[in-house]
């Protein structure tokens, strides 16, 4: 039988204007209201504030709506540093004071935990946050930045508005590192020069050359990637030659490597699989305490070197090694968090489904002497089942969490230990509420603000069986 559609609230209408209060948080850091007891969510709106919104999409029991005006303000709200804070799908908590954004988060995750993942609520949450003085601000070492028309014809780069692929002009991210916005100004100063506009990508049209600038940058040395993603490998070399040459002689201390990524499909998937060096190397050295990665640019690393160390560390922590475990670090990415915790273990077992990672990763435990690492290129949910028994469990996995298969494959290998570290707090309490079936329980959490002035959150779980 066919389901009828849902109707809109009666009470509310979509373009009429509401006076409310809002009192509390969704998942995405938007304020929530409750007029007559109907839900009504509003994106910059701040617990304990009187807000006026226009209503935008009504349903039947909840509904969205765009603040108008501000009637009574939380103290913690401040102005956003960023102008375009407000349109751009970035920097969503630029309204809060610090202490506010870590609150949001630190509540967020215990929502999760105790809502989703059936975690007692007696749960005592860690927090690490920015311990700076002047404001958690320009800390991101990776930069992707979309190319593009503005609705007036002009040549842009910055980022997309939430939830479409209209680009926001911008030429100065406030979260990331300087360096990373000069270079990518430069590279536009040119672009623009050239006066041609087939050298920029149009999405719709499927047409032009440039579709995206993608940056990494190392905090140890300061050395700078630079790849330009394109559709086509032959074409605009005079473009490609000039922007080589004015990249090189103005950075000459901070250019490691630039290259072009070819990707030619109508796809929002940004790099295609074919690189071409244009000049240097191909990976940046950077390091966590007294551990030395090298980082290629597809390759997964954390984008904020000033939380890095401190994630890392309630890892160690949580994982508990006095040298006699051996550890299965599960989407391990360049061996950051195994390699990080090789000095303490009997061995260390790596595995990570991006190829050009597992290279990255085996030449990382050369570069510092370590020889109690190995690593397989293989998604691990097919490796994990073929592993030694580990006494100790790492997963890193990416916002989806854990495949249902490797859940089962560790829950019936009975490690002492799970360190579970996520930046997507309802998988993995998902994750947790699977695990607990298999008799492990949540013991310690701690919440890691690695993405500042954002929603998102990493956290740190250790879980080990019940009755241990």
């Amino acid at each position: 039988m066919k389901e009828e559609p849902e109707k809109a609230n009666h009470l509310f209408e979509k373009n009429k204007t509401y006076e409310f209060e809002i009192d509390s948080y969704g998942n995405n850091g938007e304020g929530i209201g409750h007029p007559d007891g109907y839900t009504l969510f509003v994106k910059h709106a701040m617990a304990g504030e009187m807000v006026r919104v226009k209503a935008t999409k009504i349903k039947k029991n909840y509904g969205y709506a765009r603040l108008e005006e501000v009637l009574e303000s939380s103290p913690e709200r401040v102005k956003p540093k960023c102008p375009i804070a407000n349109k751009c799908g970035g920097c969503d908590l630029q309204h809060m004071s610090y202490k506010a954004q870590l609150a949001f988060k630190k509540s967020q995750v215990y929502d999760c935990l105790t809502r989703l993942g059936g975690v007692d609520k007696s749960i005592k949450l860690e927090m690490l946050g920015y311990d700076g003085t002047e404001g958690a601000w320009n800390y991101r070492n990776k930069a992707q930045f979309p190319v593009g028309f503005d609705r007036d014809g002009g040549i842009v780069s910055g980022f997309y508005v939430a939830r479409t692929h209209d680009i926001i002009p911008c030429e100065e991210c406030y979260i990331q590192h300087p360096d990373i916005n000069s270079v990518v100004k430069k590279i536009m100063d040119i672009i623009r020069a050239e006066g041609d506009a087939s050298l920029v990508y149009d999405e719709k049209k499927h047409t032009g050359w440039l579709r995206h600038i993608f940056l990494r940058r190392s905090e140890t040395t300061g050395e700078l990637l630079v790849c330009l993603v394109v559709t086509d490998r032959d074409k605009q070399k005079k473009t490609t030659e000039k922007i080589t040459k004015e990249l090189t002689e103005k950075y000459s201390d901070k250019i490691k490597g630039i290259c072009l990524n070819i990707n030619p499909d109508e796809t929002n998937v940004i790099l295609g699989e074919e690189f071409i060096t244009l000049f240097g190397d191909t990976c940046i050295e950077d390091a966590v305490g007294d551990v030395r990665y090298d980082i290629s640019l597809q390759s997964f690393y954390q984008v904020n070197p000033y939380m890095t160390k401190k994630l890392y560390d309630k890892a160690a922590e949580y994982a508990g090694l006095d040298g006699t475990q051996t550890v299965w670090d599960l989407y391990c990415g360049v061996g950051t968090i195994g390699l990080y915790m090789a000095g303490k273990a009997s061995k260390i077992i790596g595995v990570e489904s991006e190829p050009s990672a597992v290279i990255d990763a085996k030449n990382n435990a050369k570069k510092n002497g370590i020889t109690n690492a190995e690593f397989i290129c293989d998604s691990a949910e097919n490796a994990a089942s073929s592993l030694e028994k580990a006494d100790v469990v790492v997963v890193d996995p990416p916002r989806k969490g854990c495949d249902e298969r490797l859940i089962e494959t560790i829950g019936n290998a009975h490690p002492d230990r799970i360190v579970y570290v996520s930046c997507d707090p309802a998988t993995l309490s998902r994750d947790i509420k699977r695990l607990s079936e298999y008799g492990y329980e949540l013991k310690k959490a701690c919440v890691v603000d690695q993405f500042w002035q954002s929603r998102h959150v990493e956290t740190v779980c250790l879980l080990s069986l019940a009755d241990k």
